[in-house]
């Protein structure tokens, strides 16, 4: 198991990391992150496992990983913004993720909305966004983040949908070193877009994409639904072009129909 004293050898960043909890096994990252920052832990804090054994991912899903195989982290942020901006926040975070994975593994790396990283059609890394809002504010936001690194093996209804770097560069990953490579591109992409305002981040996503002008099916609380991607909207939202009318989409569980 990596201490924290070990991860944060070589780590460089100014605020993220200050703060770094290791365990062997807990139920889940972002439950861990959220117990600290219920308990006043600053920005920048993060939780690391080696095991989950209740991972989270979106709409209730599960998040199953090898234990000693990944790389399962949540980051702890105290954003000062309204909580319409945290629409953004996963692709903030897409954005990051894609720099390091392009960075460590010369892949290209594709952002599918709202919150997946793939290579070749095949989901590579995770995103999921919790947080707390009182009266009207964002208290605090927690960001979980899960790569498959040097898994070989996935369960059979996912060796279709879910690839690791190491079955794609056909070679092992410190994943320690990615940790800090990780950490580092998401300090400073938070930084930037702090800075411009979270809308610039928009372009961005956009860039790592290939979703647009593509079909895909939209899964909304047992409403499917289905259209042409046209875009993306400066809070985040999905455009969406279906019968020769626009509509945006918030939320909700997407498919691409068409390569």
């Amino acid at each position: 198991m990596y201490t924290e004293q070990f991860l944060r050898k070589g780590l460089n960043t100014h605020v993220f990391g200050t703060k770094i909890y290791t365990f062997n096994s807990v139920d889940s990252t972002n439950n861990c992150a959220r117990a600290v920052a219920d308990c006043g832990a600053p920005e920048g804090t993060v939780v690391v496992t080696e095991h989950q054994t209740a991972g989270k991912g979106r709409l209730g899903r599960q998040w199953l990983t090898e234990p000693n195989q990944n790389l399962i982290f949540s980051l702890l942020l105290r954003p000062h913004f309204s909580p319409e901006t945290i629409n953004l926040l996963p692709l903030y975070v897409a954005v990051a993720l894609s720099e390091t994975i392009e960075r460590v593994s010369a892949l290209k790396a594709e952002c599918k909305w709202p919150n997946d990283i793939l290579f070749g059609g095949k989901k590579i890394a995770g995103i999921l966004i919790e947080g707390s809002i009182k009266k009207s504010l964002v208290e605090y936001v927690v960001i979980g983040i899960g790569i498959n690194v040097n898994q070989e093996k996935f369960p059979s209804n996912l060796t279709e949908k879910a690839s690791s770097l190491k079955l794609e560069c056909h070679k092992d990953f410190d994943r320690a070193i990615l940790f800090r490579e990780t950490l580092k591109s998401l300090e400073d992409q938070y930084a930037a877009v702090s800075a411009t305002g979270f809308q610039s981040v928009v372009p961005q996503w956009l860039s790592h994409s290939t979703m647009i002008n593509r079909t895909i099916s939209v899964s909304q609380q047992g409403n499917v639904f289905s259209g042409v991607v046209k875009g993306l909207s400066s809070n985040g939202a999905l455009i969406l072009e279906s019968n020769g009318i626009e509509r945006t989409v918030l939320a909700g569980d997407v498919s691409i129909l068409q390569a």
